[in-house]
């Protein structure tokens, strides 16, 4: 099982990504494109890395908006595994 992040861990990775925020226990962040098309190819690049690292993101798409949340179900919360995958995400 994988460990929870503490207070402290949050705050300070949580400040090495770009635009996440803390909301209800989550990571959460929105990401607009240009339309529909874009907004997809990003999710199926996002689903390949999830896969790859057996951690699916919540996550919803309208039109050019994708909305996505990460938390380690299995924990309860936050693990180091939602900012790696949020690390990744934002390489995309």
């Amino acid at each position: 099982m994988l460990k929870l992040c503490t207070e402290a861990e949050i705050r300070e990775n949580l400040s090495q990504i770009i635009e996440w925020r803390l909301e209800k226990n989550a990571l959460h962040k929105e990401f607009k494109f240009h339309d529909f098309v874009a907004a997809f190819g990003f999710m199926s690049q996002v689903a390949l890395l999830a896969e790859k690292l057996n951690h699916h993101p919540e996550w919803t798409n309208v039109y050019n908006k994708v909305t996505i949340t990460l938390h380690t179900h299995e924990a309860g919360g936050i693990t180091g595994l939602d900012f790696r995958l949020a690390r990744l995400i934002d390489k995309i």
